[in-house]
């Protein structure tokens, strides 16, 4: 059920940014008097799952879930139609209209990403506001792990700056790290300020999900709620309500010292340690080979650590939410310095639709779905900017070389520059997923 969830709110989300950024499309070449001749959400090779005719516009919705497109008039786009344009140029087609105008009509589907995305953050901190966790609420440290204790890292440290910056948001610190380079982390270890200094080979790992940064938090208590699908624990006679105390005898001051112990007893069988009905029991459990016992808590983040919500009104909406876009743009454009950076190869760490699917929560949560469609339609208008052939920004690389020269490329040329994209783009979608499909032969 997690997984279909996840997959209906990545569908979802994918539908409504690919519609809203064709409507752009759409509605400048309308403005323009363009002759539009489809309007698909999702790719129709062959056959369609639904079209219905409307004037002179055929409205349908396609069977491949990468994209959406608009079929307009004498334009060389993804339908590679060449017989259209061998026909002598009618004034309703996109080749004979100004190239101010076919430069707007190309531009539009981003900027309706952008706006949309705007509205959406506007719309969200008013109905929701935001809460996150202060860097100052982390109160027992940080938890890291080998790769973060080979920098210098302790469990147990409490971040104090990051480049001699206070970070408001702890789990920004991250993000913070990769995007802008920095250089050291100024912890707190013992009632001492330490520095601890960041190698390039560190946002490396951390960009590979290594060098992790999380809360450290208490183990107890501990009451078991749920099961894993596949439960040792609960296979041998483990209940719902039980009070997890130790294991083997061993009591655990933090989560992570339990998880520490269970790990360096894989497959093995241990003792668990439990309350129930006020009494202590001993149930002996052979571990899986990952190390974990298949059970889970409900404890959440609001009953350890002190939240910080802010809430606005309708007119501070606006300007939070317009800001709180701007930045996520800044953000993302950022990442592409880390992507061609050779020393990082966050190529590897490319991400397909198994990826941006799993960033989804598995329980339907509107506040983190409508987050999540934002962030996707700014990464959509960014990714269709890209000056390649084949996307929105290819066409307008090629109006401005007409705007500035006077001078028209050829169709013939556009044609192999429309080839010649297309080509990237499918290498590119090859990549992302080959990278989520190693990604699950690795796990």
């Amino acid at each position: 059920m997690t997984i279909l969830i996840k997959i209906l709110q990545f569908l979802l989300s994918l539908s409504i940014i690919v519609i809203i950024h064709e409507t752009g499309h759409f509605l400048f070449a309308k403005l323009f008097k363009t002759r539009v001749e489809k309007f698909y959400l999702f790719f129709d090779p062959w056959f369609s799952l639904f079209k219905r005719k409307k004037g002179e516009t055929e409205y349908g919705i396609g069977w491949i879930p990468l994209g959406g497109y608009v079929k307009i008039s004498g334009m060389i786009d993804e339908s590679m139609d060449r017989e259209q344009m061998k026909q002598p140029p009618q004034p309703y087609e996109f080749r004979s209209k100004p190239s101010g105008q076919r430069l707007m009509i190309m531009i539009a589907g981003v900027i309706f990403n952008f706006v949309s995305a705007l509205v959406i953050y506007v719309c969200v901190l008013y109905a929701w506001g935001e809460t996150y966790l202060p860097t100052s609420s982390v109160k027992y440290g940080i938890v890291t792990d080998s790769i973060g204790y080979s920098i210098g890292l302790r469990n147990g440290d409490k971040i104090v700056s990051v480049d001699n910056q206070k970070i408001e948001n702890f789990a920004q610190i991250t993000s913070d790290i990769v995007l802008n380079n920095r250089k050291t982390i100024q912890v707190e270890r013992n009632g001492e300020i330490l520095n601890i200094n960041i190698p390039v080979e560190y946002i490396a790992q951390m960009l590979k999900g290594n060098g992790r940064i999380d809360p450290r938090t208490p183990f107890s208590p501990y009451t078991i709620t749920a099961f894993g699908k596949e439960s040792p624990a609960k296979n041998a006679g483990l209940l719902t309500g039980d009070e997890l105390v130790g294991i083997d005898g061993n009591k655990f001051e933090w989560f992570d010292e339990f998880q520490h112990y269970l790990a360096l007893n894989k497959s093995k069988t241990v003792e668990v340690n439990v309350q129930r009905n006020g009494q202590q029991i001993n149930i002996p459990v052979t571990l899986t080979p990952e190390g974990t016992l298949g059970v889970g808590t409900s404890r959440s983040y609001d009953q350890i650590f002190e939240l910080r919500t802010i809430k606005y009104g309708l007119l501070a909406s606006v300007p939070a939410g317009i800001s709180k876009g701007f930045s996520t743009i800044g953000d993302y454009l950022k990442q592409f310095r880390v992507i061609f950076s050779k020393h990082t190869k966050a190529y590897e760490s490319l991400g397909g639709f198994i990826t941006i699917g799993s960033i989804f929560p598995g329980s339907w949560d509107w506040q983190s779905f409508w987050n999540l469609t934002a962030l996707l339609s700014i990464i959509l208008a960014v990714m269709n900017i890209l000056p390649i052939p084949a996307l929105d920004g290819g066409h307008v690389m090629f109006l401005l070389y007409e705007v500035i020269t006077g001078r028209k490329p050829s169709d013939k040329f556009l044609e192999y520059a429309q080839m010649t994209g297309m080509i990237i783009l499918l290498g590119l979608l090859i990549l992302a997923n080959g990278n989520d499909i190693l990604r699950l032969f690795r796990k």
